[in-house]
């Protein structure tokens, strides 16, 4: 079986059939348009609180990283061109960076030519692999990585009794 985009898509009978993965398309450029505003964090975490979102939970009440934690800034240094950052902000980010990216160009390539996935049997087993490598490095990490938290994490931590 070929993958290429016109093997895994089909003709959409209208551009409606093709809302949900359009969806993900505008979130995309959305993410990717935040990212180039923004600058990363030199801790490696934290980009997101520029956005005026709280701290993560798991750094706040346990000072260890959450699975998620790093994405912001990993993709922020990734979109800036420093890879070395983004790596080490989340051995992840780029890499889910990327394959976002290529998602979303491919369906806006199909929204363009009338087209949309095909129904595949791939998808729900790739998507579950996906999930258990990032639960599992997110688990390894947040095991091996104390001390997580900077210092204005540091403050609420007193705050709340951490």
């Amino acid at each position: 079986m070929s993958l290429s985009p016109l093997s895994l898509s089909e003709p959409a009978e209208s551009r409606r059939d093709l809302a949900g993965s359009m969806t993900l398309s505008v979130v995309w450029l959305f993410v990717t348009a935040v990212g180039l505003l923004l600058s990363p964090d030199p801790h490696g975490h934290g980009t997101h609180q520029r956005l005026g979102l709280p701290p993560c939970p798991s750094v706040v009440l346990f000072d260890r990283p959450c699975p998620g934690c790093g994405l912001t800034t990993s993709w922020t240094a990734f979109l800036h061109g420093d890879f070395a950052m983004a790596f080490h902000a989340h051995a992840l980010g780029p890499i889910l960076y990327l394959g976002y990216s290529a998602f979303s160009l491919t369906t806006l390539w199909m929204f363009w030519r009338k087209r949309r996935w095909r129904d595949g049997r791939w998808i729900n087993p790739a998507l579950i692999a996906l999930f258990a490598v990032f639960f599992a490095y997110g688990m390894v990490r947040m095991a091996v990585t104390p001390h997580y938290a900077m210092a204005k994490e540091r403050v609420i931590q007193s705050l709340v009794g951490g």
